[in-house]
């Protein structure tokens, strides 16, 4: 920066020396300096005016280029840890300021040219992280795009389906990031204020992460022109995602190493993490742009974090022009067809960059479009069948339950593996007893509450007990198991409790051989209660 105000300033004082010197000389007749007549000096005036337009237009172009170098700088945003996430806002640029070779000043593309009016605001590409632990450096990133709905919202029930069946290894090389794409700070806030509560413990370990975009970020839209036969409603809507998903895709570009694009209103398969980086491994030597986890539009798209900056930069460059797949399709055929060969030829080479897996991971289920009055029926066929429980082989046993369940979701048939255990509303006392015809020795066990539709019936403040068959075994271990506020009831010791849905655990040998099990609910639930998975290993 100091070498260009230096060079301007050279170029200033020769520009004015020369006009100065120009104008004060005078003609000489080779023995006395004669004073110049008026029509010589309104001549030089001339000239020199001429002079000064040329300087006065060169220095405009360098201020220009000064602009755009001080509009474009790296800036920082402190999380909640004190660290800083520095965000890119430019490519570097070429600046070769009017050298000897007399060479204009270039400047590489960046954001600014695709949108101009973040000029006006230095900080309008900052993230607002309102939640989030700067997580880095895990294997997957799954971002979701989230805006204000006129009927229905969807992102409680997509979050817990995306966050129900992974395990304490998948959630730690994990990382989901809720782009409410508004500018509105209450709504904003109140998203996250959901999200904080529903999901306490995924908030408070840097899993989920909820960021907005700059007040500054979005242009006028007022200007855009209708095209395709689209109405200025939904010209609106698709140009704003583009610029929803290209800001998100910047976001995450230095999370992780794979990005997987997804929308609010989706359920997901409950192996969909396995699924998808085990697939992502197998295809790593291919030269693929995206794995497809799903047919419908842009969900279940994956991509490295290492293309998200040209595909970012592409979807900013056509923003105003075609919806987001449409793009997307765009890059492909700008990679590898060639125009003077057929459709057939080009759809085959792009076949070459898309890997498609079977069945889909993800399955759209919002009736509700985020464009206003828009209804959608978008169905994956690949899909399939949702699994609501997963079945074991249990140990025989006497099965008894203070809980009324609904229609055919009995406890019975959940135990054999057939069905779910959907039960009205546990109330203080309510339980479920597993007693077992002969003592029998048992491992480990598993309950998982709540299934990937209904992910909000599930038993809260619920322990799991055990009954040793052992009356020395009950003695030793009872009154130290138990907790201080509950004695030792009929012999029954507490070896777990439900946290998030889930209890599992082993049990101990000291315990063994058990005569019976069962499920205690110690408050009243403000929702029903489902069972999805009944493991007793012996």
């Amino acid at each position: 920066m100091r070498l260009y105000s230096y060079r301007f300033g050279c170029l200033l004082a020769l520009a004015c020396f020369v006009s100065i010197t120009w104008i004060r000389s005078t003609p000489s007749d080779g023995e006395s300096t004669a004073l110049p007549d008026l029509r010589t000096l309104y001549e030089r005036l001339l000239v020199a005016e001429k002079l000064g337009v040329q300087v006065s237009r060169n220095l405009s172009s360098i201020l220009e280029q000064l602009r755009n170098m001080s509009r474009a700088p790296s800036v920082t945003q402190p999380n909640r840890n004190s660290d800083t996430t520095t965000i890119s806002t430019t490519k570097k640029t070429v600046r070769q300021l009017m050298g000897d070779s007399g060479q204009q000043t270039f400047l590489l593309p960046n954001i600014y040219l695709y949108m101009p009016h973040l000029r006006q605001h230095p900080d309008s590409l900052v993230p607002n992280v309102v939640l989030g632990q700067g997580r880095r450096g895990v294997s997957m990133v799954l971002g979701i795009p989230t805006v204000k709905r006129e009927k229905q919202s969807y992102l409680v029930n997509t979050l817990s389906s995306l966050l129900y069946s992974l395990t304490l290894p998948q959630r730690q090389d994990l990382l989901i990031i809720v782009f409410v794409a508004e500018v509105d700070s209450d709504y904003v806030g109140s998203v996250s204020e959901t999200i904080r509560k529903n999901f306490p413990k995924e908030s408070q370990s840097g899993l989920l992460e909820v960021v907005s975009p700059s007040q500054y970020y979005y242009p006028d839209f007022a200007s855009l022109e209708e095209t395709f036969g689209d109405s200025k409603d939904r010209v609106k809507w698709r140009t704003k995602q583009n610029l929803d998903f290209s800001f998100l895709m910047l976001y995450a570009q230095d999370k992780g190493t794979f990005y997987v694009q997804l929308e609010d209103d989706v359920v997901a398969k409950a192996d969909y993490y396995n699924a998808m980086k085990t697939f992502a491994i197998q295809e790593a030597s291919k030269q693929w742009l995206y794995l497809e986890f799903s047919q419908l539009g842009f969900i279940g798209k994956m991509f490295r974090t290492s293309d998200l900056p040209m595909i970012a930069e592409f979807f900013l460059m056509f923003h105003r022009d075609k919806p987001i797949d449409w793009l997307l399709d765009h890059i492909l055929w700008v990679k590898v067809c060639n125009p003077e060969k057929d459709a057939k030829d080009c759809n085959q080479r792009k076949a070459l960059l898309k890997q498609r897996y079977k069945p889909s991971l993800f399955q759209h289920v919002g009736l509700h479009s985020s464009l206003p009055g828009k209804l959608q029926h978008l169905k994956d066929k690949d899909f399939g069948k949702q699994s609501l429980f997963l079945a074991h082989s249990n140990p025989a046993a006497q099965l008894n339950s203070s809980l009324k369940y609904y229609q055919q979701h009995s406890l019975e048939r959940a135990y054999k593996g057939e069905d779910f255990l959907w039960a009205l509303t546990p109330i203080k006392g309510d339980f479920i007893l597993f007693n077992f015809p002969q003592p029998i020795h048992v491992s480990e066990f598993l309950f998982r509450s709540g299934n990937i539709e209904t992910s909000g019936d599930k038993f809260y403040n619920t322990t799991v007990e055990v009954l040793p068959s052992s009356a020395l075994a009950q003695d030793k271990i009872a009154t130290g198991s138990s907790p201080p506020d509950k004695e030792p009831d009929k012999g029954f010791v507490i070896i777990g409790a439900f946290e998030n849905g889930v209890a599992a655990g082993k049990i101990e040998e000291a315990l063994q051989p058990i005569s019976a099990l069962r499920l205690v609910v110690h408050s009243d639930s403000d929702v029903w209660a489902l069972l999805s998975e009944i493991l007793i290993k012996v």
